[in-house]
């Protein structure tokens, strides 16, 4: 006789299920922080994309390398979350859902995300970065989850994996369809006019991709599936994925920039993992998402030994802790301006990379606080309509 599963035993499961999701986004979150504490400490040290494995420090590299996964992660967990969504609601209200919600991001991102990443005042530079690629993904997405599975999936894996046939096609200002590529596969420069300009960083097609392949996992997650089931499809599709980047990168044929042999271990192992990430090649995309959904797994599994709540507090407030961390950065360095001024040309920094892992301990523990404080309010005032949109 099969096992019975009683309500609470249900319960108790779902949300195991539901609180991993929240822990990785948290997970995603925090490490995101350790790139953007280096960006704003070293802007005197930017690196190219994919980063030169020649001339960038080795310290430098491995700790850029370390927000690798955060971007395609937080992609997938928005179309699974999509997918949850709509367990509780018709495709038609989930479809209204993301047009809105997509649209507040992409407006959030070149206002208030935009003015905190600008170096000068009034901005005239408007940056779509994450935030309006998410948004412009969950538009798109709101008409594709009309589609049967079976052709998301392919559309999802097309999408993935065929993307980095059309590198070669490179447009010019002024060209036709300039605008339109440049937000889907040319990260450049569009002018808008009387000075203003927008910087397409996160050009979308892959990520479109990304999310749709992220809300086909969704039926996975449904209510009275096995989570061992689940948690071991996982793990093998994550390890399937990263076997697949070692084995395409060693053949050096496709899915990014070729690595090459420098004659010196670190930099010919610096050289295998630069990638491509504006747009996200193929051989960036599988090791970051079959990561991803190996600390799914084990997120769910080993949820009582991983702190598990702690992080799904930090990934049940996403925006508020994105936009409090930008602006943090952002007073702290203005706040160093004005204090000691320039010592690297135009911009204060720090010579020594450890500077960026200290104030990353420092900036996780001081954000927890009142992130963790938004998080409990978030999920108290459901009678605030607004706040889902944080």
């Amino acid at each position: 006789m099969g096992k019975i599963e009683t309500a609470p035993l249900a319960a108790a499961k779902t949300k195991t299920r539901l609180l991993a999701i929240d822990a990785l986004r948290g997970l995603v979150m925090v490490i995101m922080l350790l790139d953007h504490v280096r960006e704003n400490w070293f802007l005197h040290l930017q690196v190219t994309d994919p980063m030169n494995p020649l001339l960038v420090d080795p310290a430098m590299f491995f700790t850029r390398l370390t927000s690798q996964i955060c971007a395609p992660v937080f992609v997938l967990l928005t179309g699974l979350s999509a997918w949850l969504y709509g367990q509780s609601h018709s495709k038609r209200e989930t479809s209204i859902f993301l047009i809105k919600r997509g649209a507040f991001l992409m407006v959030l991102d070149v206002s208030v995300c935009s003015l905190a990443w600008s170096t000068s005042f009034p901005p005239n530079v408007f940056w779509l970065q994450v935030i309006w690629a998410i948004g412009a993904c969950m538009i798109i997405l709101a008409a594709l989850l009309h589609m049967p599975r079976t052709a998301q999936i392919v559309a999802g894996l097309i999408i993935v994996g065929g993307h980095n046939l059309l590198d070669g096609i490179h447009l010019q200002a002024g060209d036709a369809f300039y605008t339109l590529w440049t937000m889907l596969h040319q990260r450049d420069v569009i002018s808008l006019g009387a000075g203003f300009v927008a910087k397409t960083t996160y050009p979308i097609l892959p990520w479109i991709g990304v999310i749709l392949l992220g809300y086909t996992m969704g039926p996975w997650f449904a209510d009275g599936n096995d989570p061992s089931v689940r948690q071991r499809r996982l793990i093998n599709l994550g390890l399937s994925m990263i076997v697949g980047f070692f084995l395409l990168r060693f053949m050096n044929v496709y899915g990014d920039k070729p690595w090459i042999e420098t004659g010196d271990l670190i930099r010919n192992v610096m050289s295998f993992m630069a990638l491509t990430k504006y747009p996200p090649s193929l051989l960036f995309l599988l090791p970051s998402l079959g990561v991803g959904m190996i600390l799914l797994a084990l997120l769910e599994r080993y949820d009582s030994r991983l702190n598990v709540r702690r992080l799904a507090f930090l990934g049940g407030a996403p925006m508020f802790y994105y936009l409090l961390h930008i602006y943090v950065l952002r007073i702290l360095y203005n706040a160093a301006m004005l204090i000691w001024g320039p010592n690297h040309g135009k911009y204060f920094g720090f010579d020594w990379i450890g500077w960026a892992w200290v104030w990353w301990v420092a900036l996780t523990f001081f954000l927890y606080f009142p992130t963790k404080w938004f998080a409990d309010v978030k999920r108290r005032r459901r009678d605030i309509w607004w706040l889902k949109y944080l």
